[in-house]
């Protein structure tokens, strides 16, 4: 009899040791990414970039500002140059004509890449910069810049015609100052040769009388 109440004792005992245990162990518990590691924000805010040409068109030869604004501080910038032909003129347009009278055929203008299609240019603490850049080609010029660290991005265009030449010397117009030179030597001569001849008369007049 003692001992069926000491077995009895002993499993009561250890159901109420067991009870607390297992309702600690059901508990969830908090991941420590949860606690220890709150998100970190981006090393840069969401920003527009963009960049400018101070000017649209310019001949060959020229030099324009590329602008940019909106990039990272202080970080370096590739800019990537892409160079297209320009357009030939819309249908209905008139043509060309020359000195003569006739007609030219309008064409698309041919280049050739010969100019550096890639730099380089850095921002200041603003995340701003400007660069200076003289295009070799002709043609419709886009350029494409790309922060480093960024990662943002902005593109202008800038068109780039030849150098307007001098008009060329034909023949017709030689030939026309020359035909009008010639006729004016012509009217003197006659003028002068009238003069003599009336001078002429007055004297001999004069000697008759």
């Amino acid at each position: 009899m003692r001992l069926s109440r000491i077995i009895m004792a002993l499993t009561v005992g250890l159901a109420v040791v067991a009870v607390p245990t297992a309702a600690g162990a059901a508990q969830p518990q908090p991941t420590p990414s949860a606690t220890t590691d709150p998100p970190q924000p981006p090393p840069y805010p969401p920003a527009a970039a963009s960049l400018t040409v101070n000017r649209p068109t310019i001949f060959l030869g020229e030099t324009v500002v590329l602008t940019g604004t909106g990039f990272g501080p202080n970080e370096t910038v590739d800019i990537v140059v892409t160079v297209a032909p320009l357009a030939a003129p819309a249908g209905g347009q008139a043509p060309a004509r020359r000195s003569d009278g006739s007609t030219v055929a309008m064409a698309a203008v041919a280049y050739q890449a010969s100019a550096p299609l890639s730099f380089t240019a850095y921002t200041d603490a603003q995340g701003s910069f400007s660069k200076s850049y003289t295009p070799s080609v002709t043609g419709l010029l886009t350029f494409t810049a790309t922060g480093r660290e960024s990662g943002r991005t902005a593109s202008t265009e800038l068109r780039v015609l030849h150098k307007k030449q001098p008009l060329p010397v034909t023949g017709d117009s030689i030939g026309t100052p020359m035909k009008l030179g010639g006729g004016l030597v012509g009217a003197g001569a006659v003028m002068l040769l009238l003069t003599l001849a009336w001078r002429r008369r007055q004297r001999l007049g004069g000697a008759a009388h």
